[in-house]
């Protein structure tokens, strides 16, 4: 954090809609809960339900009109249709972090506008982290929304790149990516902290091969692109929302 200044409106409401998430899903981990499987074979739990639901009916109150695709909706074959403007919500972004109990988990919403990720809100409740990023800059603010410091990307250490991955992914070509660069520390991270460590300045790469969804990404994208960073297809063409499917393409996500 490297000044201070003052988040927008629009992004204080999304925030605050994060927040009031959040506490949803701290509720249930301070209860401890049983994992059910999608079709997909991925884990969901009653918080990632009982979350999205609060998400949903706070932006129809706070964004009425605007179309949200979020993830538990997605997976039961309930999917908005879209324009050019939408949200992206993934209510619990590391449900295998939050079952593991790390604290690696967050609550993303993105706004999305023509392809591209204006702003977007990862709040990690369990170790007291939010982040958000819009036209106006990014920032880490405090979880009351009291205080806001404004966040930059970093540009690359002499001592060389800190490189950040999944916690509960790997996979060998990002390995191989690795190897063209000077690393002098690779931090494991889950969910979309990934983007927001080098949004920060705490990290400065972050690639990744495998599959993720759009809802995944946006939020952290948005974060990390109002911060001065990056995010590209693997070949280094735009990473752009919207895609049919919501699938993404492997990513390289890069501070300055």
């Amino acid at each position: 954090m490297v000044t201070m200044a003052v988040p927008s409106a629009r992004l204080k409401a999304l925030a605050a809609i994060a927040v009031q998430a959040g506490a949803v899903v701290m509720r249930h981990y301070a209860a401890g809960v049983d994992a059910r499987h999608k079709d997909d074979r991925s884990p969901v739990t009653d918080a990632d339900e009982e979350a999205e639901a609060l998400i949903l009916a706070e932006l129809a109150a706070g964004f009425a009109g605007i179309p949200v695709i979020a993830e538990e909706e997605a997976a039961a074959g309930r999917l908005a249709a879209i324009d050019r403007h939408f949200f992206l919500v993934d209510p619990l972004d590391g449900t295998r972090e939050f079952l593991n109990r790390n604290g690696e988990f967050t609550v993303n919403i993105a706004e999305v506008l023509d392809g591209a990720p204006i702003a977007g809100v990862v709040y990690a409740p369990a170790i007291g982290r939010l982040f958000a990023g819009d036209a106006g800059g990014a920032f880490e603010m405090t979880a009351d929304l009291a205080q806001a410091r404004a966040i930059a990307a970093r540009p690359v250490p002499q001592k060389g790149l800190t490189a950040v991955g999944s916690r509960s992914h790997s996979d060998e070509k990002t390995v191989q990516f690795l190897k063209q660069y000077d690393i002098a520390e690779f931090r494991s991270a889950g969910s979309s902290l990934k983007f927001c460590l080098v949004a920060a300045g705490e990290a400065d790469l972050y690639p990744r091969a495998g599959r993720t969804m759009e809802w995944d990404t946006a939020a952290g994208h948005a974060v990390l692109a109002a911060a001065g960073g990056s995010v590209s297809n693997w070949d280094g063409t735009p990473f752009t929302y919207g895609k049919t499917g919501f699938e993404n393409p492997g990513f390289i996500a890069r501070g300055k």
